[in-house]
């Protein structure tokens, strides 16, 4: 997808995550809209920042990229929906594009996709994005009721790796 794609994927992304956190039509829904569009939108633009340095859909768009954000909120205790925009990023460049990504870069430049894509100029790459995210917004929903509440508190977490960073003299 395109730079066009990845924001109007992140936003609608934010808006629909902000209901699965607090559903309803209220000051609690718009207060959690607010708190993840910024990082959710950050996570999806920043694979792209490989557009700059290094390769295209390689260099920032594999999966040891996306365990580092992964690890972010747990290690440091914020950022905590940077990686669903970096997921999601991923996502649409492997299923809403013909080119695909390199998952396993740098250990391998073969790229992963489905034949579902368009080209990032085709008429269609809007509605192909909006059809993606609409079925990323449904995931993050199964997975927030039936797998892990999305709104976890990782304070705790944080605090016994500092701990244990401390003792270890780090």
């Amino acid at each position: 997808m395109n730079k066009r794609g990845h924001v109007l994927n992140g936003l609608l992304l934010a808006v629909g995550l902000g209901f699965v956190l607090e559903p309803g039509v209220d000051a609690a829904t718009a207060k959690a809209i607010a708190q993840v569009t910024v990082p959710v939108v950050l996570g999806a633009l920043f694979p792209d920042v490989d557009t700059a340095f290094g390769r295209h859909r390689k260099t920032l768009h594999s999966l040891p990229v996306l365990g580092v954000f992964l690890a972010y909120p747990i290690v440091f205790g914020n950022l905590q929906y940077v990686w669903i925009g970096v997921l999601t990023h991923y996502v649409l460049d492997a299923v809403g594009s013909r080119r695909g990504i390199a998952l396993f870069y740098p250990l391998s430049d073969r790229e992963y996709g489905l034949p579902t894509g368009v080209t990032t100029s085709s008429k269609y790459a809007d509605l192909v994005t909006v059809i993606i995210t609409a079925v990323e917004i449904a995931a993050l929903w199964a997975i927030h009721e039936f797998v892990i509440n999305l709104e976890l508190d990782l304070s705790a977490a944080t605090q016994t790796i500092s701990e244990a960073a401390a003792g270890l003299g780090l």
